[in-house]
């Protein structure tokens, strides 16, 4: 594994000193150009500079013309368009649609240097500057609003982001053999509107066309867009299809076209993944970028390694599902210890991996050996409620990974920061890595997500019951206090996910209390493209069951619910009172230990009979006093 020295160009005069009279392709991102593994932007390109195609990268360009879009040309091929690392809706806005000040994907932290919705914009000032010239969408935000999408901004269903960005062909999922393959079949003359038969990927036909493969389901965006109960089933069979193996063509119909959406894309293997990880990144945002004070986004994986993709958890609430899909692969052991020894070498280093990990750190197969010849599961999850029988359940090769790269001379420490699958740990009867974990990877805090305590909330999130993460804490503590260390867990809640009424919030007050947990941040659900908790936000339905469910969705109630969950924070503490009276949960206003909050003095009427009348009469005296 080497250090890439040289960035792919990023103007027209970089293009001639290479000696290119015009790229083969365009890569037009929302985010500053960061050449480095974790930006899909650096993989797509390097990948296919691997394969001899030129690529030059036209990063956060003025969107307000097509002037920007002129800058190398109209490339050979096409151009590639890209919204960037996140959704450029979610990169701009709050839960509570207020506008973000800080964008950590821009030079500077500086906003507004990206459109709203920016893939639809980027390609209609295409559009504007070459006419039919190919082009191909890709990344988060086009993979995650390929279908006819609700959308929170706008409060409504939205068609498909193809459909308004005029592109030729979206992309979907982890991109590389998609893009390479699109990239030979352009190469050899095959106009962009013949490509119908590449896997991962979407297109718009005529309504008669003939589609390549077995098809699961057909929509009308017409219904889609008004009948919540067809919306549910649609997504239902979308969700069901996201897998390579067992996975059939989607098809969405538009007045007199048909989008098509091609059965996923395999992904790559173990040896397909270390050579993407192989490829020269200089691993570093652009130079140009200096002057304003570099690009935020590269400090939290700058000394980070990814050792897999995919994740089988099954989170509704998580867009993996949709995008990286549900089945895990992983890199090979030498791969990962090559890249942490290329780390030690970069300027900045001080013996310390931030991370070894993925969307979920403690994966490194598939769930079971059935899912590699008959698919993942498209009617069960594979952690929850319960642990599937055929699932294996072994840490044994990532504890050697751990191990091999702390081995490397300069290593000082190495740490586990993105998430423990903590259900996932805790089935592990070989305790070697939980001990590991505990006694050498945790930076004093080791961050989880139980998200909630109620059973039919869990349930609605495709959590594991509490009693599983009860399990995982007091074995933590215990294995934290036998090495002698004081350490913390940090636990990611959730306010106001579908199927959360007050008094499961209340629920969740109590429990954090009876734990002595006083949360400093706690997540609202925030309705994203793509899963399956913003499918039931809209419609009010779980997709899964077809039944109907409570959707907190009033101001008030998504405040009150948020306000539980920080119950001790002076602030909150109106709210508190409000929602406790509303919930009929008065008992847990006082003195008890039990209690939420004390009540407001001028408005108590105490009586004998009461717990803790005695206190409160106490603390009424001496408030007079």
């Amino acid at each position: 594994m080497k250090l890439g020295t040289e960035f792919l160009p990023i103007s027209r005069e970089e293009c001639t000193e290479r000696g290119w009279d015009a790229p083969d392709f365009v890569y037009v991102t929302g985010d500053a150009y960061v050449d480095h593994p974790s930006f899909g932007v650096s993989i797509i390109s390097r990948v296919l500079e691997s394969k001899g195609y030129r690529v030059a990268i036209l990063s956060q360009p003025d969107y307000r013309s097509a002037e920007a879009f002129k800058r190398f040309g109209k490339p050979k091929l096409g151009f590639l368009v890209t919204g960037g690392n996140i959704d450029s809706m979610v990169a701009h806005y709050t839960v509570s649609k207020k506008k973000r000040t800080y964008d950590y994907y821009s030079p500077g932290g500086k906003m507004g240097l990206r459109p709203d919705r920016a893939v639809i914009v980027y390609c209609n000032r295409i559009r504007e500057a070459y006419g039919d010239v190919p082009i191909v969408l890709g990344g988060l935000e086009a993979s995650l609003r390929r279908f006819a999408h609700y959308d929170y901004w706008d409060d409504k269903v939205r068609r498909s982001v193809l459909v308004d960005s005029r592109a030729d062909i979206l992309t979907y999922g982890m991109g590389e053999k998609i893009l390479v393959r699109i990239a030979e079949l352009l190469a050899k003359g095959v106009p962009v509107k013949k490509i119908r038969d590449v896997r991962g990927c979407c297109y718009l036909a005529k309504r008669e066309d003939d589609v390549h493969f077995p098809v699961a389901g057909a929509f009308d965006y017409n219904d889609l867009k008004t009948d919540k109960k067809l919306y549910a089933k649609a997504f239902k069979t979308q969700y069901e299809n996201q897998d390579s193996v067992s996975g059939k063509a989607v098809i969405e119909y538009y007045d007199n076209r048909m989008l098509v959406q091609n059965p996923p894309m395999p992904p790559l293997e173990r040896d397909e993944l270390d050579a993407v990880y192989d490829l020269p990144y200089t691993r570093r945002p652009h130079p140009c970028y200096d002057k304003d004070g570099g690009v935020p986004g590269i400090a939290e994986v700058e000394f980070s390694i990814t050792h897999n993709r995919g994740c089988f958890g099954g989170c509704n609430f998580c867009a993996l599902a949709f995008h990286q899909g549900r089945t895990v692969r992983s890199r090979s052991i030498e791969s990962c210890v090559a890249e942490a020894k290329l780390l030690t070498t970069l300027p900045g280093f001080k013996g310390y991996i931030h991370d070894v990990g993925g969307p979920t750190a403690n994966f490194r197969y598939p769930a079971c050996d059935k899912q590699l010849q008959s698919g993942v599961c498209s009617t069960r999850k594979c952690l929850a409620p319960k642990p599937c029988p055929n699932l294996k359940v072994d840490h044994s090769e990532y504890l050697s990974l751990l191990e091999q790269i702390e081995s490397i001379p300069k290593v000082k420490k190495v740490f586990i920061r993105s998430g423990i699958r903590f259900d996932y740990l805790i089935y592990d009867k070989d305790e070697r890595f939980f001990k590991k974990l505990v006694r050498d990877h945790v930076s004093g805090q080791l961050k989880v997500a139980p998200e909630h305590i109620s059973p039919a909330v869990l349930r609605h999130m495709g959590k594991p019951d509490v009693e599983i993460y009860d399990s995982f804490r007091r074995r933590f503590f215990d294995l934290s206090r036998s090495v002698g260390k004081e350490q913390y867990l940090v636990p990611y809640l959730m306010s106001s996910h579908p199927g959360s009424s007050l008094k499961d919030a209340v629920k969740l007050a109590e429990y954090l209390k009876e734990q002595n947990c006083l949360p400093e941040q706690v997540q609202d659900f925030y309705p994203t493209p793509g899963t399956a908790s913003t499918c039931m936000f809209y419609t009010e339905i779980d997709p899964f069951s077809g039944k109907a469910i409570f959707v907190p969705k009033e101001y008030n109630e998504k405040k009150s619910q948020r306000a539980l969950l920080q119950y001790g924070k002076p602030e909150n503490r109106e709210i508190v009172l409000r929602a406790l009276k509303s919930a009929g949960r008065e008992d847990l206003i006082g003195f008890d230990k039990k209690c939420l909050v004390r009540p407001n003095a001028q408005n108590t009427h105490i009586a004998k009979s009461k717990p803790g009348a005695k206190d409160m009469k106490k603390h009424l005296k001496t408030k007079k006093r």
